[in-house]
């Protein structure tokens, strides 16, 4: 044997193996240093709305926490599946993040067709940041003062009132639709390209109710430019505790709207526990309470296993209503 050949074969194993060693030291280094730079939330919405002063108060929270700035960028636009796609597309590293509503997180895997990324598979759960009921809120004209009293007078006017909503397909649609099936009644849906064309029409009763969230109706329940008829969730609201349940007329009607935090398919497991354990962090702290309590809005946190099951329940839950209201797929 050749102990020239042999000691150098010896030597190109070694440096192998010591380069291995380095690589992953480096890489448990660089996990373990997350984060060393500004993480990114994508909001899939528009500036200025309840969701958003939601990421936004859960950035800055999460900034003081982590020692580095978490930036919140908005992205509207087509359901938010655009926000999506990218947040799906980029490096899974923990800098990059998406702050999604249940309608982007589970609803638009039910209704859009051929998306450019997988819903299911190319977003990973990491925490349930907030929950909080929509409202039923109706033109104070309407001759119903509850729940109660707008069933019947529904059930006896088949196809004469109508609600508005935000699009086929959102959390307000599903909402009206369930109370549709369960209540047996028949309500014309009048679909809106956004929320501010509906309450023009609401308040001149050229539709009769709508489902919303309280961060935009309170104000108009207040001052009495519309009825608030009922929530749905099966808790009263702490800024609408005069208004009853849903299920108090409809046992086992609930639809509670949910915001959480997803992160790109691959993300490192210790990663996305850091996230959702800082994020838990975060809903404790004595001025999100505040803040969030403000609009009604309850903090959650969870850990990525908690919301990934509740995920997959609200999957299969709207899924059905989907179905059974024959709810068609956006093109």
């Amino acid at each position: 044997m050749d102990i020239h050949l042999w000691l150098r074969g010896l030597l190109e194993r070694c440096f192998g193996a010591l380069a291995l060693i380095v690589a992953a030291s480096g890489l448990s280094s660089a996990q373990e240093s997350w984060p060393s730079r500004p993480i990114k939330l994508v909001v899939p919405l528009t500036a200025g709305g309840g969701v958003d002063m939601m990421a936004r108060l859960t950035a800055q929270h999460l900034s003081d926490q982590l020692g580095q700035q978490v930036v919140v960028e908005n992205q509207g636009g087509a359901g938010g599946t655009i926000a999506a796609n990218q947040v799906a597309r980029s490096r899974p590293d923990g800098y990059t993040l998406i702050f999604q509503s249940v309608s982007a997180a589970v609803v638009n895997a039910l209704v859009y067709r051929n998306l450019p990324y997988d819903p299911i598979k190319d977003l990973i759960p990491v925490t349930l940041a907030g929950s909080f009921p929509l409202v039923l809120v109706a033109n104070p004209d309407l001759p119903a003062k509850t729940l109660g009293e707008l069933i019947a007078l529904l059930k006896a006017n088949p196809g004469k009132y109508s609600y508005g909503s935000s699009g086929v397909g959102t959390m307000p649609n599903l909402a009206g639709e369930l109370f549709k099936s369960m209540a047996g009644v028949d309500v014309v849906h009048v679909p809106y390209r956004g929320n501010s064309a509906i309450m023009t029409d609401l308040f001149a009763g050229r539709v009769s109710m709508m489902f919303d969230g309280p961060p935009t109706q309170l104000g108009n329940i207040q001052s009495g430019k519309v009825r608030a008829l009922a929530i749905t969730t099966a808790e009263r609201s702490p800024v609408l505790p005069e208004v009853p349940p849903m299920a108090d007329t409809l046992p086992g009607y609930a639809i509670p709207f949910w915001t959480a935090i997803f992160a790109p398919a691959n993300t490192p497991k210790d990663i996305v526990e850091r996230i959702a354990a800082e994020t838990n962090k975060a809903m404790k702290h004595p001025e999100v309470l505040r803040r969030f309590g403000e609009i009604g809005v309850v903090g959650v946190g969870s850990s990525p296993q908690e919301l990934d099951r509740f995920w997959r329940q609200q999957l299969d839950y709207l899924g059905k209503i989907v179905q059974d209201a024959n709810v068609k797929p956006v093109e």
